[in-house]
């Protein structure tokens, strides 16, 4: 395949879900192996530059046991759910093998295949910091798990569990955790500072990346070593001199030139992971501001560098969030979808979200309730999707532009404006992030060669064109009418 694009699309699916939604869709079991062309070739359709499968590794018994003990938490999902549909958390892997009740190694090769000869890249999970409570390393490798004491099994229950290595010797195991929360019951921490665990990763990510082109890594900042250092000060050893990414990413990208590793990333990490060599790394800042409804906040995190605006990932939702067209609602939802599609770096949107699912699914559970689709979501989606195809997004330099005052009623302020500028096009981004009808002026004088003669302003969105002279784009600069939620997305053309 070609190297990875600029500003690639990436659409994210829940893998069993999925897989067990198409099997009552098409009343015979669908697993990697077999998926219908006409289901991929709807993906296709999409204009996605890859596809995330979350939850493809062998699932841990352990972890459905635990996940069976909440199954009535799961009930507001899916009302009518039973044991069967229990699964356990994809985040406490049992091995990393493609899990056989999906396809296997051999199914997972086979999509791979299929999914090239469309042009769409596979993107599968790796989680760093723990893994199952039955995982085999917590038998045959017990110096990789982070270890307690006895009394830490009382004091800290919910962070320390009893383990037995390969000769039955009993030992405590933590749980693994973020330094802000109780540890996750179904998991065993590993320790970071262990240069076996770092060792043994590295060989897990090899084989991982033998079989895609890039991995989303889980909560990738934990193991850094001042994060992990002030987790579990007092039980693990002297801080390594290098990071353990310093350790993982070159290695696998000598291996693998053209593999992209993303991190989940909080805490405002986001830039030291870029450093550390992640290709991308989630923009949570973004998502917030955006949920938050305020355009204030949007711009302000606009006017960072363009090098790290470039590395990021914008979504408004994902597994881990509330789906956004219950989270934003509908109509609120259009502008940020619009600006996390436009905006430079990465786009993560989740299966679903064309279709306005608003059930939020835990990880834990294969199966989700039917909703209605929301056809006329779907049809504004795939109006942008196809827009993003226009080669400025991944050729043209990016502009972020300030919106003055287009009448004397503070409007403007609700307004965010951005554009892509090429030899060959250029194009002008302006969304209303409010609900009411909001005026301003965009200033285009960072673009000289706009200045003169006409220009043809055709908006992609809603097919409406207006001509306008360049010495007017300059100044006062293009005004602007939105009603609320409305965006324009303006390719500017000589007229």
């Amino acid at each position: 395949m070609s190297p990875w694009p600029r500003k690639p699309i990436i659409y994210q699916i829940n893998t069993w879900v999925w897989l067990n939604s198409l099997s009552r869709t098409f009343k015979r079991p669908v697993t990697l192996a077999n998926i219908p062309d006409k289901v991929l070739d709807e993906l296709a359709s999409y204009h996605v530059d890859a596809v995330w499968l979350m939850g493809v590794w062998h699932r841990s018994p352990a972890a459905v046991y635990s996940a069976l003990n909440y199954i009535h938490e799961y009930r507001p999902a899916l009302p009518d759910i039973t044991p069967d549909d229990v699964i356990g958390s994809p985040y406490a892997v049992g091995m990393y093998q493609v899990d056989e009740n999906l396809g296997g190694r051999t199914g997972l090769a086979f999509l791979r295949g299929r999914l090239r000869e469309r042009g769409i890249r596979l993107i599968l999970d790796y989680v760093p910091n723990h893994v199952a409570t039955d995982h085999a390393w917590i038998r045959v490798h017990s110096d990789y798990i982070v270890q307690g004491r006895p009394h830490d099994l009382k004091t800290r229950s919910s962070d320390f569990f009893q383990a037995k290595d390969a000769f039955g010797r009993s030992y405590i195991a933590a749980h693994g955790r973020d330094p802000y929360f109780p540890g996750w019951i179904d998991t065993a921490q590993l320790n970071a500072f262990d240069p076996h665990l770092r060792r043994a990763a590295l060989m897990t990510i090899l084989d991982i990346a033998s079989q895609c082109d890039g991995i989303r890594c889980d909560m990738a900042m934990l193991m850094l070593n001042d994060v992990f250092a002030h987790t579990w000060g007092g039980y693990i050893g002297s801080r390594p001199k290098t990071e353990y990414w310093d350790e993982i990413i070159p290695p696998v990208k000598k291996a693998y030139p053209d593999f992209q590793f993303m991190a989940e990333v909080y805490w405002d990490m986001e830039a030291r992971l870029q450093q550390l060599g992640f290709d991308y790394t989630y923009d949570k800042r973004l998502f917030d501001r955006l949920r938050e409804g305020g355009a204030g906040g949007v711009n302000a995190h606009l006017i960072a560098p363009d090098h790290f605006q470039h590395h990021l990932v914008r979504f408004i939702e994902n597994h881990d969030e509330q789906r956004a067209a219950s989270a934003f609602g509908v109509g609120r939802s259009l502008p940020a979808a619009v600006l996390v599609c436009t905006l430079p770096g990465a786009t993560l949107l989740h299966d679903g979200q064309f279709t306005g699912r608003r059930i939020k699914l835990p990880v834990q559970i294969g199966r989700q309730p039917d909703e209605p689709v929301n056809k006329d979501l779907k049809a504004y989606y795939l109006k942008l999707l196809a827009e993003l195809r226009a080669p400025v997004y991944q050729e043209g330099q990016w502009w972020f532009f300030h919106v003055n005052p287009g009448k004397d009623d503070g409007s403007h302020h609700h307004l965010v404006a951005h554009g892509w500028r090429s030899d060959h096009d250029h194009v002008l981004v302006v969304c209303n992030l409010s609900d009411h009808r909001a005026h301003g002026h965009v200033s285009l004088a960072g673009w000289p060669e706009v200045a003169s003669g006409k220009w043809l302003l055709e908006d992609v969105l809603d097919g409406n064109r207006y001509e306008r002279g360049g010495t007017n784009l300059h100044s006062p600069g293009l005004y602007v009418d939105l009603h609320g939620y409305q965006s324009h997305i303006f390719h500017l053309r000589r007229g």
